[in-house]
C-alpha cells in the first residue's frame, strides 16, 4: 500500500513508519521540517514539507490523491506545560486546525484514499473514576473531552467523500526513548517516584509496540469509527507507580499532594494528572487483536531490559 503519514517523526509515528517500510509498504511522511526528517528517518521513506492547518501545497495534493491510505497523527505535545490560551489554542491547532486542513484537501481530489486513520485520545471520555469504558461511552467534560470531539469530528467529515475513518483513541503510550515514561524514570530511579494524588486514578496504559502493531491492524480491518488503543488491564495512578518501583528495585514511596500539582500545573494537572479513564480495548479485542503486552509488569519488563 502507499501510505501518507502525518507525524511520521515523533515517538509513535517514527517506529510505525519503520514498520510499515519493513511490511513492504510505500511511506510518504508529511512534515513541517523536511530536511531535519531526511536526516532522521529511513532513507526508504519520502518526505514532503507541509505546514498543517496552514493549507494544502500541489505537492501535497499530489502526494494525497497518490496515497491508498492516510494516517494521521499530527498533534504538539499535550503535557508540554501549564494550559494557558495560547497553549490551548495551539493544541487545537495542531489537532483540529490540522485535521481540517487534511480533509479539506482531501475534497478537491478526483481520486483519494479509501482510509483515513486519525488519531484521537482516551481524554474523550473525560475524567470517570472507576466507569469501565467501552467505544459505546459518551464524550465526557472538561478540556481535553472537548479537544478530542472537535479532533474527532473533523476527521469525520472525511465520510462525506467516501474515506473510511478509523478513530484510535490512545491512552498513556509506554516506551523507551519517549512519552510519559520517559519523563517518570529520572526520579524512579533515584526512588524519588511514588503516587499522584489519591492515586486512585485509573491509568489506561499501552506499550507502544502493541500500539504499532494495532495501527497496522486496522489497515487491514473493514472497520470505521473509535478503537479503544490501550492494554486491556489498565491500573490505577498507586499500581502503577508501584510496578515501575519495583521494575526499577527503587522505592516509590515520595507522594505529591494534589495541591501542589494544581499549584505547578493548574488545569493540566487536574485533567492530566489527578484523574482518569478506566479504558478497555473492547473493539480491538472483537476484531481478534491480541496485545503482545496485556499486562504492566511484562510492559515494564519488556522496556527496561
Amino acid at each position: 500500500m502507499r501510505i501518507v503519514v502525518t507525524g511520521g517523526t515523533g515517538f509513535i509515528g517514527r517506529p510505525l513508519c519503520e514498520r510499515l517500510v519493513g511490511l513492504g509498504h510505500t511511506v510518504t511522511v508529511l512534515t513541517r521540517d523536511p530536511s531535519s526528517a531526511r536526516t532522521r528517518l529511513d532513507p526508504r521513506m519520502s518526505v514532503v514539507g507541509w505546514q498543517g492547518f496552514r493549507g494544502p501545497t500541489d505537492e501535497l495534493m499530489t502526494t494525497l490523491g497518490e496515497g491508498d491510505v492516510v494516517i494521521n497523527l499530527a498533534g504538539a505535545q499535550i503535557a508540554a506545560g501549564r494550559w494557558n490560551a495560547e497553549v490551548k489554542n495551539l493544541l487545537r491547532r495542531s489537532r483540529e486546525g490540522t485535521t481540517s486542513a487534511l480533509v479539506a484537501a482531501l475534497t478537491k481530489l478526483q481520486t483519494r484514499p479509501v482510509l483515513l486513520i486519525s488519531a484521537s485520545a482516551i481524554g474523550y471520555y473525560g475524567p470517570r473514576q472507576d466507569e469501565l469504558l467501552t467505544e459505546d461511552e459518551p464524550s465526557g467534560s472538561g478540556f481535553l473531552a472537548s479537544l478530542c470531539r472537535e479532533w474527532e469530528s473533523a476527521a469525520r467529515a472525511a465520510e462525506r467523500l467516501g474515506v473510511r475513518v478509523v478513530l484510535p483513541r490512545i491512552g498513556v503510550v509506554l516506551g523507551k526513548d519517549g512519552g510519559a515514561l520517559a519523563k517518570m524514570l529520572p526520579a524512579f530511579r533515584l526512588g524519588l517516584g511514588g503516587p499522584l494524588g489519591s492515586g486512585t486514578q485509573w491509568m489506561s496504559w499501552i506499550h507502544l509496540d502493541d500500539l504499532v502493531e494495532l495501527l497496522l491492524f486496522l489497515l487491514n480491518q473493514a472497520v470505521g469509527g473509535p478503537v479503544n488503543a490501550t492494554a486491556p488491564h489498565p491500573v490505577t495512578n498507586r499500581e502503577f507507580t508501584r510496578a515501575l518501583g519495583r521494575a526499577l528495585g527503587r522505592p516509590a514511596w515520595l507522594w505529591v499532594p494534589a495541591p501542589v500539582l494544581r499549584l505547578l500545573l493548574g488545569e493540566m494537572a487536574e485533567e492530566l494528572l489527578l484523574t482518569g479513564q478506566r479504558v478497555l480495548p473492547h473493539r480491538a479485542e472483537a476484531m481478534g487483536f491480541r496485545f503482545r503486552y496485556p499486562t504492566l509488569p511484562e510492559a515494564l519488563r519488556a522496556i527496561l531490559a
